[in-house]
């Protein structure tokens, strides 16, 4: 990888935990970064851009690129596939940005075994499991047996909470938007192991 100067901050927690909103929230106010978009094989919704909300491929495509390990990490998420193509992010971090990440628990997994002398994990979510099924509800935006399947999910991902540095309970939009922009702010300080050891041989000039 390029010589890093950037940072990452991870964000993951169940669809409808208003991850989006929060980041449309702080995106002005935390310097210069790089949001990380997804590729996926699941439809585009309406109202969705191609290379914007996310790079839609079919299947056969999103295989293509794991054989030629074109991905930081990817998954199988509700029966559809999501990844990260990894030469937009080396860019963004050899440029000095902080890298945002909205991904899954698997995702920050694999990320912090690659990345985690520069990531900084936020898992985001509401304060209980019927109000993430009310906001899903209320959304109107996924068929019963999808919201089903993400309320399965959720119950598995809050689990695996103690994973990241940073819990945050999203019950009150502008709070919780402080918070992530305070961790934000924090997350651009990490330095890499690489940055660390050069300044420690520079240090030491006697």
């Amino acid at each position: 990888m390029s010589a890093i100067h950037g940072a990452v901050l991870v964000l993951s927690g169940p669809s409808g935990a208003g991850k989006s909103s929060l980041i449309h929230k702080i995106i002005d106010d935390i310097g210069e970064c790089y949001f990380s978009i997804s590729t996926t094989t699941r439809p585009m919704r309406e109202g969705e851009v191609d290379g914007v909300d996310y790079y839609f491929v079919d299947e056969e495509e999103f295989k293509k690129e794991i054989e030629e390990d074109q991905f930081l990490e990817y998954a199988v998420v509700h029966g559809n596939y999501y990844g990260t193509s990894l030469k937009p992010v080396k860019k963004a971090l050899s440029e000095g940005k902080l890298v945002i990440f909205d991904i899954d628990v698997q995702g920050n997994s694999a990320i912090n075994s690659r990345l985690g002398d520069i990531t900084t994990s936020v898992f985001i979510t509401p304060p209980t499991l019927s109000e993430l099924k009310r906001r899903l509800q209320n959304r109107q935006t996924d068929a019963l047996e999808v919201i089903e399947r993400r309320i399965q999910m959720a119950r598995r991902e809050i689990q695996r909470v103690s994973e990241y540095e940073y819990l945050l309970i999203n019950d009150d939009l502008d709070a919780a938007a402080e918070k992530l922009r305070l961790i934000a702010t924090v997350a651009r300080f990490k330095k890499s192991n690489e940055e660390i050891n050069k300044f420690v041989q520079k240090w030491e000039d006697l």
